[in-house]
């Protein structure tokens, strides 16, 4: 059967969704940080379409190769910066949710890089990650297709 497709999801949804892009995009958060948040979860889930683009909007942005390649095992490498760490650390808690709250000690370890507005807005970052990869998981776009839109 087939999935639902872009011309068939209710108006305004993926626009609703856009817009919580855009304000994040706006944000205090470093883009590239948010990229690298976007990859790893979309990793974690196993969203193809996600990993495409996540992938080609950080080499757009420069992103060391090395660093794209040793991110699903960022834990084991010394490319990233304590504060990445942190945030790839509890990008991954809240993607990973349990029964269990976030742990303290990946909370403390934001707040020793980030104030409160922006753990704020990275978790809405990793929220927002999250809400894409179920619904192109569901709907099953199909990765390659994505193409960088140079900034104006």
């Amino acid at each position: 059967m087939e999935r639902i497709t872009y011309q068939e999801v209710p108006q305004g949804m993926f626009e609703k969704l856009r817009a919580i892009e855009d304000f994040l995009g706006t944000s205090t958060i470093d883009h590239q940080l948010a990229e690298l948040i976007k990859l790893r979860v979309s990793q974690l889930n196993g969203c193809a379409y996600c990993v495409d683009m996540h992938h080609k909007e950080l080499k757009h942005l420069g992103e060391d190769d090395l660093r794209l390649s040793s991110l699903c095992v960022w834990q084991d490498t010394p490319y990233f910066s304590d504060s990445e760490r942190a945030a790839l650390r509890f990008a991954e808690e809240v993607t990973q949710l349990t029964a269990k709250p976030i742990a303290e000690e990946v909370y403390n370890a934001l707040l020793k890089y980030f104030n409160k507005e922006e753990i704020s807005l990275l978790t809405l970052t990793v929220t927002q990650i999250n809400t894409w990869n179920r619904l192109m998981k569901t709907f099953q776009f199909v990765p390659g297709r994505y193409q960088v839109v140079a900034e104006v």
